[in-house]
């Protein structure tokens, strides 16, 4: 698999803020209410602006092959992951 410059930019970062991580003490009262993230401003609005939405309108027969898939899938009619690459010819 090939990485895209923005996917390889989007990781670098990620591995930045592993690699220089400090430690800070944060109230309970502050992550009561769910998950708390904190980066810089500069970083964030960088994150904002490679951040883009793709809006997905499927076709008809997109929509069929989705129904179908999904009454495979309650009536148990569907591969494990390792029955698939057996099928595939892609298991050691």
């Amino acid at each position: 698999m090939r990485w895209t410059i923005e996917q390889r930019l989007h990781i670098q970062r990620i591995m930045r803020y592993i690699i220089l991580m400090n430690t800070i003490t944060i109230p309970k009262k502050v992550t009561a209410q769910g998950d708390l993230v904190i980066l810089p401003r500069k970083e964030l609005e960088a994150l904002l602006k490679c951040h883009t939405s793709i809006k997905f309108s499927p076709t008809v027969s997109q929509k069929k092959a989705l129904a179908r898939a999904e009454k495979n899938f309650q009536h148990k009619k569907t591969l494990s992951f390792h029955e698939l690459a057996e099928t595939l010819g892609l298991a050691n």
